[in-house]
């Protein structure tokens, strides 16, 4: 049974979010009324740079009252002092009785994590050590093997997990790598809700997909993704990309002159000379 069902804002609220919000095509439909269902135990939240993915992730992290900054909620150092985002504060979230008896249970027995991929360096700052959270400081690692020493020690018990790109940092296998850690976490019973660019990620069997549409966000399918079709013509033909963005490298032609031509034809008499011994 999942955490979250679904996600609304109510009019009254959505009135008073700031104008660039509010102007955020693909989250006009829900500012307006209609809701986002969720209805697998996995969804991914996919769209370009810009149309409020992230925005959508991070306000669904805080309104379940994980740190909006990134990072749980149940140590000191969590998102009691955070000041709130505008979409979160406005955000309501339809829970199940198991998602209810969660959030109105002891702070210390929530268990979930918010990873903004982009705050991960200020939450190394700020947790690396403590209680709860990795032992290891993720700085003295590769940025990719950073990421996972935070998913192995965070991506465990069966809670919610709301994931801001987690991609970034990760290589072809270190992706395939984290689809297993999704699988096993969904299977545990766990509920995640993850912003993503990645077609691996949003890859994996029976997720739930929402693509960040102009007329809002809508289930799709990941053969129809963007993409997803994108990734695919270009790794079949990446000619039919870059002609259209970096011009040709130059044709080889001969090495440009660094003698002028008598001085050249003198230093060849020269040279003639001295090795028929005439010098």
């Amino acid at each position: 049974m999942p955490f979250v069902e679904r996600i609304t804002v109510s009019a009254d609220a959505a009135a008073e979010l700031p104008g660039w919000v509010r102007e955020v095509p693909a989250l006009r439909p829900v500012l307006a009324g209609t809701p986002i269902r969720l209805t697998a135990p996995l969804t991914f939240v996919v769209g370009e740079n810009g149309s409020g993915k992230s925005t959508l992730v991070e306000a669904v992290a805080e309104r379940f009252g994980l740190d909006a900054r990134g990072g749980r909620a149940s140590v000191p150092g969590g998102n009691l002092d955070t000041e709130k985002t505008p979409l979160g504060d406005a955000l309501r979230l339809e829970l199940t009785h198991r998602g209810l008896a969660m959030r109105r249970g002891p702070r210390l027995g929530r268990q979930g994590f918010f990873l903004r991929a982009e705050t991960v360096l200020e939450m190394n700052a700020r947790f690396a050590g403590w209680p709860g959270y990795w032992a290891d400081d993720v700085n003295t690692q590769s940025h990719g093997e950073g990421f996972f020493g935070i998913f192995d020690a965070m991506l465990t018990e069966p809670g919610f997990y709301v994931l801001d790109e987690p991609e970034s940092a990760l290589s072809f296998q270190s992706c395939l790598r984290l689809v297993a850690l999704l699988g096993r976490l969904r299977d545990s019973g766990s509920q995640i809700v993850c912003a993503t660019h990645s077609p691996i990620l949003t890859a994996v069997p029976g997720a739930q997909i929402l693509e960040m549409r102009p007329d809002g966000p809508a289930d799709a399918r990941w053969d129809d993704l963007a993409v997803v079709g994108h990734w695919r013509r270009f790794l079949d033909h990446p000619g039919g990309y870059l002609d259209e963005l970096v011009a040709p490298a130059p044709e080889p032609g001969p090495a440009p002159r660094t003698v002028e031509p008598g001085d050249e034809r003198d230093l060849i008499r020269r040279l003639r000379r001295r090795i028929n011994g005439e010098d």
